[in-house]
């Protein structure tokens, strides 16, 4: 549950965060074996007369040592690595994170960079250099050389080598500068330093607050303050200060096999060029991420593969996390719950006992047990403010081996949980009625957030299009609820269930682990022999997964940012977003009728009360954005050549009508039950109709959006039958918000407030023009460029503004109106002509 910042200068850093791609090239073997190997024919040793120190001049006896991947020492304020000589040219990876930020800066746990390293000797020197995984080609090819210099490693950093070990099998450097001072690919990237302004790192404000070191990884954690000029918070200080962490991870020798990523089935995936002497296009490949799970009994794994068995098979390396010491004791067993959760899915790929939470081990168990440790997968706990939580993991960009994974967990995530159960499911549910949960609820919310947090780490994106595959009715159904939950897959958006109503006898209003969670682990997970080719293996996937293309329980719908495909949204339940909807309100009727008596508490305010009024309206906000997709909607199903039909084809004309009739009769006419008088007495001074002329005005500008009508008027060319068109769409839209105006009714004043945003939506078409977005940006975001002024959009809008102009000036000859309306109305005439004028 990530939400980062919403602006244009971060989509670099949202689109890294869904698809992890890396880059990089030369295997450490190949490097160490180079007959370039600048680390031949070194000279020095201690106490050489090269220039350099003895070791224990530079290591004193005061030094405070951590020994580990590299041992690392600190001398005063000085910090050293102690590089082996085996060491230098393996490949590394350095992943830098957010660890403590400032507000609107970011949050906790967020990747500023990935990249692969490499320690390298030259001369007197040690050198970090920057691996690109960019291009690729085999080793055994001619082009391999040329694909080799075209990813020549940029240095990140240069150090002296202060001296060699005692043994003279190592070098010692200095490596402070590393993180006191500016070294771009750790910290703030360029878009950031543009937008803050950023002139300088300040070496006097910048710091070390520790480096560890363990056998397979460095966590290296650095105060940095910049001097900016546009700081995002504390802007009179003209500072940012951050908290980073860098671990950099040793890359194992030997690559895991990689499995080819599908956009059918729902995966994490890293993304290379790779070049072949005998293609003539350098072809893109994508790698998905996930564990590296290998049976314990091939020869029983295998059996079980061809269907001669039944028996599972446990892995050589099962998968752990470690609950965090710092977690309170009565959430740790519903934490490890989530964990195990997964352990259904994992039986489809054929193992047993392959994922596991677990309590830490105690000081005595394991003294060097820690959860900065590569080793050991940990859900951390953050007491924090914080209302998320997140599931990152750390992969190797060669293969897309998951390496470790360290779960985010803030303490302030159980007050959005019960927000969110609350508002959704408390008509229906009286567990879920009262500001604070009985443990066991919250439990099982925790379990709840885990797994799907888990999921993530198991390398499953979000999806977004599972809660698709069930209907209203189902969700109304005790039995289906109590065995299947809100939608095949955690890891949609799916929440819980507000389509139950009281009466239903619905007792289950939770996601779980489901059929498509299963599925796509089998999909990803399931270990093949050595002896299949990829090709083979390759086949055998596709084969499952066309035999499993038409049924929407194994669907996948990808995040984008703007929801083109209506399937594929967050926060929505079932195949009938309307249907859905009406039913969502309901509920919220209900409760808002209740809330007073629901949050009611002795000698308490009615800050709770306000809370969850807010949650309400959201709500409410988020039904009007399910209906509101399907207009302009179009169903995006990937497929191969054997499948037949489209991949893409518009939302059915019927559907969209029924979209707009729900929005004219929910979003657009004025709030009864949502506008309690009851509540805003006691929670709102005097902004209650601006709160929801806010809410409307961003409903109405959705729907009338530049990339919305350019999708009408695209399908309405290439479809065959009939569409729901634009000019259908626009004229759906002016008579339901203008009904009054010819009705020849008085207009209230959040009709008049919705009829002026309409009015102000209209200019924009007419004098704006959409942002260009990269075209490598545009599918994940779901963006539709459109080229407004040269498009059919203008001429629509300016159709649609002189038929307003001629109703408005009949019914103001006709008369009979109170003040405000008719004021209102000679304004809005006035508004329409000034955009007419100003266009001719």
């Amino acid at each position: 549950m990530n939400y980062g910042k919403n602006t244009f200068t971060k989509l670099a850093v949202l689109l890294l965060s869904f698809t992890f791609v890396f880059a990089g090239c030369k295997t450490a073997e190949q490097a160490a074996s180079s007959s370039e190997n600048p680390t031949r024919g070194m000279r020095g040793g201690p106490g050489s007369d090269d220039g350099m120190k003895k070791y224990s001049d530079v290591i004193t006896k005061d030094a405070e040592t951590d020994e580990g991947l590299f041992d690392v020492h600190k001398v005063d304020d000085k910090y050293y690595y102690e590089i082996p000589d085996d060491l230098l040219d393996r490949e590394m990876l350095l992943v830098s994170r957010i660890a403590k930020t400032a507000d609107n800066l970011g949050y906790g746990g967020e990747k500023l960079n990935t990249q692969i390293v490499r320690w390298q000797k030259k001369q007197d020197k040690i050198l970090l250099r920057h691996v690109s995984y960019e291009n690729v080609a085999s080793d055994t090819m001619p082009i391999y050389e040329a694909v080799r210099n075209s990813n020549f490693e940029p240095i990140i950093a240069s150090f002296d080598i202060a001296a060699l070990n005692e043994d003279s099998t190592g070098s010692v450097v200095e490596i402070t500068s590393l993180f006191t001072d500016d070294i771009p690919s750790l910290g703030l990237d360029s878009g950031d330093r543009r937008e803050y302004q950023v002139r300088r790192v300040d070496g006097s404000r910048t710091f070390i607050e520790h480096i560890n070191s363990y056998p397979k990884n460095i966590e290296a954690r650095n105060l940095i303050t910049y001097d900016a000029s546009n700081p995002p918070s504390n802007s009179s200080t003209g500072t940012i200060s951050l908290e980073l962490n860098h671990s950099m991870i040793v890359l194992p020798e030997e690559e895991m096999r990689s499995r080819s990523y599908d956009q059918r089935v729902g995966f994490f995936s890293v993304q290379k060029t790779k070049y072949t002497d005998n293609a003539q296009k350098a072809k893109q490949i994508r790698d998905i991420t996930r564990w590296k799970l290998v049976p314990k009994d091939k020869e029983a794994y295998i059996a079980w593969l061809n269907g001669e068995s039944d028996e599972l098979v446990e892995p050589e390396n099962p998968i752990i996390y470690y609950v965090d010491p710092a977690t309170p004791k009565k959430w740790r067993e519903y934490l490890i719950q989530g964990v195990d959760d997964w352990q259904v899915a994992f039986e489809a790929a054929g193992f047993k006992n392959a994922i596991m939470g677990k309590l830490p081990p105690t000081k005595e168990e394991d003294p060097e047990f820690s959860p900065e440790d590569v080793r050991y997968s940990v859900i951390r706990y953050f007491a924090s403010p914080v209302q998320n939580a997140y599931g990152p993991h750390v992969h190797d960009p060669r293969s897309g081996q998951i390496l470790e994974s360290d779960i985010g967990w803030y303490h302030n995530v159980m007050n959005l949980l019960r927000n969110w159960f609350f508002i959704q499911t408390a008509a229906a549910n009286p567990d879920a009625r009262g500001v604070e949960f009985d443990d066991e609820i919250m439990g099982e919310l925790i379990r709840f957030v885990s797994a799907h947090e888990v999921g993530h780490t198991l390398g499953f994106p979000h999806n977004w299009g599972s809660s698709y595959a069930y209907t209203v009715d189902q969700l109304r159904d005790p039995e289906f609820t109590s065995n299947h939950g809100t939608a095949p897959s955690i890891m949609d958006y799916a929440r819980f269930n507000y389509v139950a109503q009281p009466g239903d006898g619905v007792t289950n209003f939770y996601p779980a682990v489901g059929e498509y969670d299963k599925w796509v682990t089998k999909w990803g997970y399931t270990w093949f022999p050595d002896d299949m080719s990829d090709e083979e293996i390759e086949a055998t996937l596709n084969e499952w997964t066309i035999e499993r293309a038409d049924d929407p329980v194994y669907f996948y719908g990808r995040q984008t940012g703007s929801k083109i495909d209506p399937r594929s949204q967050n926060e929505d339940l079932t195949n009938n977003a309307m249907e859905a909807g009406e039913l969502g309100l309901a509920n919220l009727q209900v409760i808002t009728e209740n809330l007073i008596d629901w949050t009611e508490r002795d000698g308490a305010n009615f800050e709770e009360l306000e809370e969850l009024y807010g949650n309400v309206l959201s709500q409410w906000y988020r039904y009007m954005g399910h209906a509101l997709s399907n207009i302009g909607g179009v169903y995006e199903n990937h497929k191969t050549y054997e499948q037949d039909g489209a991949v893409y084809e518009p939302v059915p004309e019927a559907t969209q009508r029924d979209a707009m009739e729900f929005l004219q009769q929910h979003a657009f006419s004025s709030p009864t039950w949502a506008f309690s008088d009851e509540i805003l007495s006691r929670v709102n001074q005097s902004s209650a109709i601006d709160n929801f002329r806010n809410y409307q005005e961003n409903v109405l500008g959705s729907v009338a959006d530049a990339q919305r009508i350019a999708r009408l008027i695209e399908f309405e060319r290439r479809a065959s039958g009939d569409v729901y068109t634009a000019f259908e769409m626009m004229d759906d839209l002016r008579n339901g918000i203008f009904t009054e105006v010819r009705a020849n009714e008085n207009i209230d004043v959040h009709r008049r407030n919705l009829q002026r945003a309409y009015i102000e939506q209209m200019e924009s078409l007419m004098n704006n023009e959409l942002p260009s977005i990269p075209a490598q940006w545009r599918q994940f975001l779901g963006w539709t460029q459109v080229d407004v002024s040269q498009s059919d959009i203008r001429p629509i809008v300016r159709n649609q503004l002189t038929i307003l102009n001629r109703d408005i000036a009949r019914a103001l000859r006709s008369g009979g109106f109170d003040r405000s309306t008719r004021v209102h109305l000679e304004d809005a005439q006035m508004r329409v002509e000034d955009i007419l004028d100003g266009d001719d």
